[in-house]
């Protein structure tokens, strides 16, 4: 058990949190400053995390973009796929930013433990409440420096820069597209690498940061993550009971035929948090539980896999409310429209990443762009063991209703033998 990364980092945030509130609670000033001390080593930690940011998301959006391109000009029903991972994502960032609105006015962050929680990370810029004027994001979108815009933390221009640049790619002679497109999977698997050596050192990194939030927040502290943890799970639950929904009425699936298909898969996301894993259950259960063809399901599922994650922009954006409501933040609309792009962005460019590597990753930019500090982010790492598990049980469900979708609503190929194709329904 003490072989997971995500067990030692959370033994290390119970432990961090633990001593750090004893040291309120019994130390003198003596130990408080000798647990301020030994904070800092998780601040340098989290730089360590931080630096990996800007050439990581280049990298993998260039790559990922390149191949939902590719698979776009794989044919009709690829692109078919492509428009309904598009719809359910953004259905699922619009449904997540209303649900935390709302979940967060009935239910919100103790003003006490956030006062706590954010003592020691440094405050939002100014320029946060100031709300962007519709012209003025549209000019922001194109970099006039992408180095500047790199180095600024302006993440969606770079985000913008990065997407023409991937289109510009895939229109290059084959050799060249090829030699650039391995080239950017190279960086990104070198700054995997070096995410991977800090992520080595998280129980430490995380110990050191809960210190200092036990020194603040006291035993608060953990009320106040298990109050993050119910209301990012609850947002992905919401955006899976959608995709049951839409597969049982758009599909016209009977509600416990797409159930029972379901389960297997679902067991599998529980056990792995892989939707890679589930992939072989998926196709086995589409195929003979939903009479889904083998055509659908060998380029539907393999592609959903690849380039679909629905519950990754619900959980990042959830991850990005939750720190805005911490530190008494009001996101205004463009800055919300900013922080959609990129979450549709993400949950295309961090398919494939380790988990751990794929959360900092897709939720930095997102709360780089409302102009949130990124120092809770180590603290959420800890715990996202939970909502991990909802995250795969919501990306199999979308996947299999998009499958069940374009099979009702696919073209027979005449040159597939009529049994190979039984119609849903």
């Amino acid at each position: 058990m003490l072989k997971s990364l995500s067990v030692r980092v959370l033994i290390a945030l119970v432990a961090g949190l633990g001593l750090g509130a004893a040291a309120a609670a019994f130390g003198g000033e003596g130990l408080r400053g000798v647990v301020e001390g030994v904070e800092s080593i998780g601040t340098l930690w989290l730089n360590g995390l931080r630096m990996t940011v800007v050439p990581l998301l280049f990298s993998v959006l260039v790559v990922g973009i390149a191949s939902v391109a590719d698979a776009a000009a794989t044919g009709r029903l690829a692109m078919k796929a492509l428009a309904w991972f598009l719809f359910f994502v953004l259905v699922g960032c619009a449904w997540t930013i209303a649900f935390g609105y709302g979940f967060y006015a009935l239910f919100p962050v103790s003003e006490t433990g956030a006062a706590a929680l954010t003592a020691g990370a440094p405050p939002p810029p100014p320029e946060v409440a100031a709300s962007p004027s519709f012209g003025a994001f549209v000019k922001s979108l194109a970099p006039t420096n992408p180095v500047k815009a790199a180095a600024e933390d302006s993440i969606l221009p770079l985000v913008v820069f990065a997407g023409f640049f991937a289109f510009a790619v895939t229109r290059l002679p084959e050799p060249r597209r090829v030699a650039l497109t391995e080239f950017f999977d190279s960086i990104s698997g070198a700054m995997v690498e070096i995410v991977r050596w800090v992520l080595w050192a998280a129980p430490i990194g995380v110990f050191a940061l809960g210190l200092g939030v036990g020194l603040r927040a006291g035993v608060g502290a953990a009320g106040i993550i298990g109050h993050y943890i119910v209301a990012v799970v609850l947002a992905q639950i919401g955006i899976t009971v959608f995709a049951y929904v839409v597969a049982v009425v758009v599909a016209r699936v009977p509600f416990w035929t797409y159930a029972r298909a379901l389960a297997p898969v679902q067991v599998t996301a529980f056990a792995t948090q892989s939707s890679i894993a589930c992939l072989p259950a998926m196709i086995e259960q589409s195929r003979d539980a939903l009479k889904v063809p083998d055509r659908v399901t060998g380029l539907v599922l393999p592609l959903a896999v690849s380039v679909f994650k629905l519950t990754s922009a619900v959980a990042n954006i959830g991850v990005a409310i939750f720190v805005a409501n911490v530190y008494g933040v009001e996101p205004q609309p463009m800055q919300w429209l900013a922080a959609v792009i990129i979450a549709v962005a993400m949950s295309v460019a961090s398919v494939g990443l380790p988990g751990q590597v794929s959360f900092f990753m897709s939720t930095g930019p997102i709360c780089l762009a409302l102009g949130l500090p990124l120092e809770l982010l180590p603290i959420l790492i800890a715990v996202e063991v939970i909502p991990d598990i909802f995250r795969t049980l919501g990306n199999v469900t979308g996947d299999m209703a998009v499958t069940a979708i374009l099979a009702k609503d696919h073209e027979p190929d005449p040159d597939v033998d009529a049994e190979t194709r039984p119609a849903l329904g």
